[in-house]
């Protein structure tokens, strides 16, 4: 556009940008002017992130346990490889399949989409954890009972998902085996059970 078309001083949108990129890549070649122009050069990282650590603690299964992570740490590779909670299943790793379900604070969550950094304090319950000693909980009975498994590789995370089901129940966890009627009946069983 020219300037009688509404175009500031005359520059086409075009020129503007390829003027900007020039002034960036001239604050960066050339030291002395960006700190004329009063830009900040970026600086280097502090420390090297691929050693950074944090330290994490929050109750898992009713016991207090405290950890050192990498902050890039999902709380599922945080629970299988750190603690050796290996009930929580890496199924699609994006939080599709429901494999990795876990309670946190009793609301079930794909731990697979979270970093474990954020649980920082929180309560978590794994399909480990349901269970009371020998006496399994309700569900993981009904389970059994109504054989709503198969390969059993995502009943973890079915039996986490069906503990702590508010309103949308079991949307968000897949059974390839397709024991969908048996994992219906065995929630239905233990429905009428403290859960």
């Amino acid at each position: 556009m020219s300037a009688d078309k509404g175009e500031p001083f005359g520059l086409t949108r075009r020129q503007i940008i390829e003027s900007g990129a020039a002034f960036a890549v001239l604050g960066y070649a050339r030291p002395g002017f960006a700190a004329e122009a009063n830009i900040v050069p970026p600086t280097a990282p502090l420390g090297d992130p691929d050693n950074a650590t944090l330290p994490v603690r929050m109750t898992i299964n009713g016991a207090e346990r405290a950890v050192t992570l990498d902050p890039r740490t999902t709380l599922l590779d945080m629970l299988r490889e750190h603690l050796g909670l290996t009930g929580p299943k890496k199924g699609c790793d994006h939080g599709q399949c429901g494999a990795c379900t876990v309670l946190v604070e009793g609301r079930r969550i794909n731990s697979c989409l979270t970093l474990a950094v954020l649980h920082e304090g929180d309560s978590i319950t794994t399909i480990e954890g349901l269970a009371h000693g020998e006496q399994l909980h309700p569900l993981q009975s009904a389970f059994v009972h109504r054989d709503g498994f198969q390969c059993g590789y995502c009943t973890p995370g079915q039996i986490c998902s069906a503990v702590g089901m508010i309103r949308e129940r079991m949307s968000g966890n897949i059974c390839r085996c397709s024991a969908y009627p048996n994992i219906v009946a065995a929630i239905k069983d233990a429905a009428g059970e403290t859960l």
